[in-house]
């Protein structure tokens, strides 16, 4: 009882103390034991998705379903934004796998075999028989319709190393060495904030989260730059934005917080 105590007081602290300085405290919500190697997220039908020794693995009130190819090599990302039509992208073979709501395969794109050779550094999911793309080879965002085999080159070669990259249908988000750059599905540069210690980038409905190795720094659609979120002493493996609720895997435990402030 003392050390539970002690915990919540240590809790409330850091919570009135973030408010009163950053004016963005999150709040636990609940946390669950897990024991998984890659924490991918939750869908639109709360079924999660996680990554156990290369294995893609989805739980839920759907099924519990699974998904592998070894000659494929390491799984590289998975965009779960439409979960009847999983993209998982595996760079070292250049390949993207299409999975439907049972994690069978549907069908696959191989940038290698293509008549206009992709050399790709990440890929995902833009709608319409479309994917977002880095080509490696000139440092662009590019939109591919793999129905049509054509491409769309999205933004001007980028010159800073890119760090990370997150997306919707509609915008695609590069995180670099110095900044985090938004671009539109029209090829539009649209805001770009400076950062300089990123070293990942999650998103959702055009809210941010960039990761440094000493905070959380959020930016929701509605503010105009980023500020520290209050959570500096839970070990962040995974992460995974979703409806106002930060996922966040620390490789033992997965806890969901609120972004949303209560009304006063």
């Amino acid at each position: 009882f003392f050390v539970t105590c002690q915990l919540m007081f240590r809790f409330i602290i850091v919570f009135l103390l973030s408010f009163n300085c950053f004016g963005q405290a999150p709040t636990i919500n609940e946390t669950y034991p897990l024991q998984v190697d890659t924490f991918i997220g939750t869908d639109v039908y709360d079924s999660a998705y996680t990554i156990t020794e290369n294995i893609l693995y989805k739980t839920g009130d759907q099924g519990d379903f699974e998904y592998s190819d070894i000659q494929l090599g390491d799984i590289t990302s998975v965009d779960i934004i439409n979960p009847l039509k999983a993209i998982v992208y595996y760079h070292d073979f250049n390949t993207v796998v299409f999975l439907d709501n049972r994690l069978n395969e549907i069908e696959r794109v191989n940038f290698n075999d293509l008549p206009s050779f992709i050399n790709t550094g990440a890929a995902s999911n833009a709608g319409n028989n479309r994917l977002w793309l880095i080509n490696t080879d000139n440092q662009q965002v590019e939109i591919y319709n793999y129905s049509t085999q054509i491409r769309t080159e999205i933004s001007q070669p980028i010159t800073d190393d890119i760090v990370a990259v997150a997306s919707n249908f509609n915008f695609f988000y590069v995180l670099t060495t110095k900044e985090v750059r938004q671009y539109n599905i029209y090829g539009s540069p649209l805001e770009t904030f400076k950062i300089t210690e990123g070293t990942n980038l999650i998103q959702d409905n055009r809210n941010l989260i960039v990761i440094t190795p000493e905070q959380l720094l959020y930016k929701s659609k509605k503010s105009t730059d980023f500020k520290p979120l209050a959570i500096q002493e839970i070990l962040k493996v995974n992460l995974q934005l979703r409806q106002d609720l930060l996922y966040i895997y620390n490789g033992e435990e997965l806890t969901s917080f609120s972004l949303n402030q209560p009304k006063k």
